[in-house]
């Protein structure tokens, strides 16, 4: 049993003399982020075989009256628990769709209308939960290595570049990615992602949701794709082209937004007939995610609100019931 917690075992196949640890860890996964891909390669670590639970809006691990929800598997001695990802979480990124303001990627002091969001969506009148709760995300090579999958490519891969924002990570980016991936019998793909001024000047409005470090993790979390390029230029040039030996060019479905000067950003691979057009099969675009958001404003900020309530409301529980414990064991000491 994992809880708050993608990456397969590095010691290969698991051992056939011996039993195969099956782990379950649960919760929303709403919205999944790289904080969740996280949780998950640190579950996956701890077996050979991963059940994840899914279910709706309370994860917490304590009941309103500061019962352990995994008591009974803490007494058997089969609970773990993973590191949580700091400076990321669902509360934080609906906030940041909510908002309509550029402070969360740009690096300007964060504005009162940003610190009124952490109010509203990450902080409750009589406190801040630490799963509820919003931090500043910092970025770490620690934290790149450990989604990184570390491979160079091999003379016999099919190089394939893709570039765009990727934000939101979502199940569309990933059918795209996983379409690119069949292309070829041995794909090595790479993923150019855009700085955060770039996409906001093609996206506009408060694009990108996520920083260009939160997106990097994001994408590295998915099995398809071997490599990120961290703020890539925009255009797809013969410099970049002839550096990664790109063998295949692909873009999605959505329209190709012109370079600053006019000109097609995918210009140069088209000249090189490398140059293909894939479709996701999904309809899932991150400006849907987006409206979804701001269409059901109220109901999220009262959801998150509650949801603050009662973590801060289990907690005192739990400190409660702490107290008293240590409170007991003192009082006998005293009496022996």
């Amino acid at each position: 049993m994992i809880k708050n917690g993608v990456a397969s075992l590095d010691n290969g196949s698991p051992d056939k003399s011996k039993r195969m640890v099956r782990v379950w860890c649960d919760g929303c996964y709403d919205m999944v982020h790289y904080g969740h891909s996280n949780q998950l390669r640190q579950a996956r670590s701890m077996g050979d075989y991963l059940i994840v639970g899914v279910h709706t809006d309370d994860d917490i691990t304590l009941t309103a009256d500061g019962k352990d929800t995994y008591e009974e598997v803490k007494k058997t001695g089969r609970y773990r628990e993973c590191k949580r990802t700091q400076g990321v979480s669902t509360t934080d990124l609906v906030g940041r769709m909510l908002l309509l303001t550029k402070a969360h990627h740009s690096n300007i002091e964060k504005n009162s209308d940003y610190q009124e969001h952490t109010d509203n969506f990450g902080k409750g009148p009589k406190g801040r939960s630490p799963w509820t709760g919003v931090s500043q995300f910092l970025q770490t090579s620690q934290k790149i290595i450990q989604f990184a999958s570390g491979k160079e490519p091999q003379p016999n891969d099919t190089i394939i570049y893709v570039a765009g924002a990727f934000d939101l990570f979502h199940i569309g980016h990933v059918d795209f990615l996983e379409n690119v991936y069949k292309l070829a019998d041995r794909p090595y793909v790479i993923v150019g992602l855009h700085f955060d001024q770039e996409v906001n000047r093609y996206k506009g409005k408060n694009y990108p949701i996520m920083n260009v470090h939160e997106r990097t993790l994001s994408v590295l979390a998915c099995r398809y794709v071997s490599e990120v390029v961290i703020g890539a230029p925009y255009s797809a040039t013969a410099d970049l082209l002839d550096h990664f030996k790109v063998d295949l060019v692909c873009h999605g479905k959505t329209e190709v937004m012109a370079d600053k000067d006019g000109s097609d950003p995918y210009a140069e691979p088209k000249r090189r007939n490398i140059f293909k057009c894939i479709h996701s099969g999904n309809d899932l675009t991150t400006d849907h995610i987006v409206q979804r958001i701001i269409k059901n404003r109220l109901q999220f900020e009262a959801r998150n609100q509650k949801k603050e309530a009662k973590e801060l409301a289990a907690i005192e529980a739990n400190k409660k019931k702490c107290d008293e414990r240590i409170k007991g064991n003192t009082d006998r000491k005293n009496n022996q």
